[in-house]
């Protein structure tokens, strides 16, 4: 499930149960254009995410090509340590910024 918002400095999604191939059709519907607008930033929270297969890695990583050839932000905030763990393994964390949200730093 993905919820989602638009705030002053763009767009904030949350992710919520599985991104794998059954959800990614649905994902890309949401995201793609989203990611695709000049002049915004793009957040996606991950702290409700429980299972990122490879599929949704693919996803990611095409994320992280439309923004870089745009020159626009993408921000990936509360990265579960799984999902952590396989960001690093593939080796698309060095291409990210990870962050924790303000929430989570005052929760934390």
């Amino acid at each position: 499930m993905i919820k989602q918002a638009i705030t002053e400095e763009g767009y904030y999604l949350l992710l919520m149960g599985e991104l794998d191939l059954s959800m990614a059709e649905k994902f890309n519907e949401v995201v793609e254009p989203l990611a695709k607008e000049i002049g915004k930033k793009l957040t996606i929270n991950l702290k409700e995410l429980k299972y990122l297969d490879s599929t949704g890695i693919g996803i990611f990583v095409a994320l992280i090509k439309i923004r870089e050839s745009m020159d626009a932000p993408f921000i990936i905030q509360d990265v579960p340590p799984k999902i952590q763990r396989l960001f690093d393994i593939t080796g698309i964390s060095k291409f990210l910024t990870i962050e924790q949200s303000k929430q989570e730093r005052k929760e934390g």
